[in-house]
């Protein structure tokens, strides 16, 4: 039984004055086909960047005035050859930390050329807690191999995380990945809510958002209950309370998301569209001109975010009255859920 001292302690995770965050696409491949990934070739590219080039990058948007922190990310980073030279890279160029999001099948011998302490966090996805339920998303097989390789991580003293996509597919599973996540001796466990871009834009016919109604009854419960085992739960607020005041990171934050073909943005809600504030051409960052997220960031609306209501407006509700019956919070506001 946890006592009332270890009893787990909820808050919101604001936006931090000075800290900047860079989600590295280093490629857009990936050798699995989840029904829900993000990736749009068309405004992504279909290609990769080059050791040079990677060099480059990490060198661009490393700040020596704040704490900067790289994530790498696909497609699937551990398929580029040189992720391991990334990662060593931008250790000597002072970043934070560095972590690498995979979907666990860990290639070029990732696990033999990484020691734990030049990585901050290696996070696997997975989107439930059996076969069943993430293969059905994911792919057959894949639980199994990410299963596999994620306690080889743990073995080696990696400090592992899991990245959880909740949407209608899976949300009922949510509630059982606490005692999985323990028995594999993981502590930080990511919730993550479903973009509708990417593949998820272009199945019409899916209803992969939740309510209101469904994403506060479940997702806070189910985070609660990973807490009381010890694990340090991360997930998206999504809907603001009564009186709380909406932030937009793009406006009091950095967070850049850049891409093989150069395009950076500043909110990864409108990667499906052309709206990239910034490009990247000849080593330079340039800022963009025309109508780009930037300029849409300024508006002020009931709804909350005005990137959520023009593009992934489903699961918004309102009163006979025309009145929204929630706020959407910024997709980059965290609740963390962890014993105090």
């Amino acid at each position: 039984m946890v006592s009332k001292m270890e009893q787990p302690i909820a808050r919101t995770v604001g936006f931090r004055p000075g800290e900047r965050n860079v989600f590295f696409h280093i490629l857009t491949a990936c050798n699995l086909s989840c029904r829900h990934c993000y990736i749009n070739p068309d405004q992504h590219g279909r290609g990769s960047v080059t050791k040079e080039v990677m060099d480059q990058w990490l060198e661009l948007f490393m700040s020596r005035d704040k704490e900067t922190n790289i994530i790498f990310l696909g497609g699937e980073p551990t398929l580029h050859p040189h992720l391991a030279h990334g990662i060593r890279t931008a250790r000597r160029l002072g970043y934070r930390s560095v972590t690498v999001d995979s979907n666990g099948f860990l290639f070029h011998d990732f696990l033999d050329t990484i020691t734990p302490g030049e990585l901050d966090y290696l996070s696997f996805s997975l989107d439930g807690p059996n076969a069943s339920v993430n293969d059905a998303l994911r792919g057959p097989g894949v639980f199994d191999v990410c299963v596999g390789n994620l306690r080889r991580a743990v073995a080696r003293g990696f400090n592992v995380s899991i990245i959880y996509t909740v949407s209608r597919f899976n949300i009922d599973s949510l509630i059982e990945m606490g005692p999985l996540l323990t028995d594999m001796g993981v502590e930080r466990f990511f919730i993550q809510v479903i973009g509708i871009r990417g593949k998820t834009a272009q199945q019409k016919n899916d209803a992969w958002q939740l309510t209101p109604a469904e994403w506060l009854n479940k997702v806070p419960a189910a985070a609660r209950a990973a807490a009381e085992l010890g694990i340090h739960v991360i997930y998206p607020k999504v809907f603001l309370e009564t009186g709380e005041i909406f932030e937009c990171a793009g406006r009091v934050a950095e967070n850049y998301f850049i891409f093989p073909n150069g395009k950076v943005y500043l909110c990864p809600l409108g990667e499906d569209y052309a709206l990239n504030t910034f490009r990247i051409e000849d080593g330079r960052l340039l800022r963009n001109t025309g109508l780009v997220e930037e300029k849409l960031f300024a508006l002020d609306i009931p709804e909350g975010c005005v990137m959520h209501k023009l593009l992934q407006s489903d699961n918004l509700e309102y009163t006979p009255e025309g009145q929204p019956r929630h706020r959407i919070s910024c997709c980059m506001l965290k609740q963390e859920v962890k014993r105090c």
